[in-house]
């Protein structure tokens, strides 16, 4: 049987080491392979022994790349088995290094879960059903998103849709009063929004106009429709500008006053 002849530290990485076998380099081991094994100048191995060792060894690499990838942030056991089979490790060393992780509380997907929750309900800038989706993609169980999503209250829900709803409806004043709610209730609710919450919320948003102000925003559609439909005249051009100012959300009332004082 080989025996081992020299161990000598690596230079770019002090937790590994050389292993010479009958004065010859045979394979390199990281050091808790080196210490479980009792790998000490002048032991002898056999071929079990360096499957075994190497096999081990293969573990504490696969091991040592998922604590780096964890090292920037959590990670659910999915993202880490992702990572892993990126780097082509197969299922037997990524299952053990899993269980190992997980041992250790370096893996835990429901406080992955609610720190997730808890970092985009400080940012106010999705809902719950965006963040359960996005959990489910991370491979999160629906118990545990369930209770991660304790964090998120309806309260505060409420208060985040009131907001975004606030911000989009000053960006978009141009639009008629029914437009924007429309708008408003669909983009409340692509940003992960349930029903109960975006009704409670507009009722609190302010996108309501006055008379005047859709007035004005009237106008400015209306000098559109009619730059698209300057070739048209008589009743076709009338009905034309109706059915683009309706798609718009103005009232019929509204934009006949238009149609009747641009006839002036």
């Amino acid at each position: 049987m080989p025996i081992i002849t020299k161990i000598s530290v690596q230079k770019k990485n002090q937790n590994r080491y050389n292993i010479f076998l009958d004065n010859v380099y045979a394979f390199a081991v990281d050091e808790d392979v080196l210490i479980k094994y009792h790998l000490t100048k002048g032991k002898e191995l056999s071929d079990h022994d360096l499957t075994r060792i190497q096999h081990e060894d293969e573990i504490r690499k696969a091991y040592h790349s998922a604590v780096q990838f964890l090292s920037y942030r959590m990670r659910s056991a999915l993202e880490i088995s992702a990572h892993l089979k990126k780097k082509e490790w197969p299922d037997p060393i990524i299952d053990v290094v899993l269980q190992e992780l997980t041992s250790q509380k370096y893996i835990d997907d429901l406080e992955f879960a609610k720190a997730y929750v808890r970092t985009y309900a400080n940012s106010g800038k999705k809902g719950p059903l965006v963040l359960k989706r996005e959990l489910e993609q991370k491979g999160i169980t629906e118990q545990k998103i369930n209770e991660a999503l304790t964090e998120y209250n309806k309260e505060k829900q409420v208060m985040d849709a009131i907001q975004l709803g606030n911000k989009y409806a000053a960006q978009n004043k141009k639009l008629s009063e029914r437009m924007l709610k429309q708008k408003l209730e669909h983009s409340l609710s692509i940003k992960g929004f349930p029903p109960d919450i975006v009704q409670s919320a507009m009722g609190a948003i302010d996108y309501e106009k006055d008379e005047e102000t859709e007035w004005e925003a009237l106008k400015t559609e209306a000098e559109k429709a009619k730059r698209r439909n300057k070739k048209y005249s008589g009743y076709e051009y009338r009905q034309r500008m109706q059915q683009a100012l309706f798609r718009k959300g103005f009232t019929m009332g509204l934009i006949n006053r238009f149609l009747e004082e641009d006839d002036l």
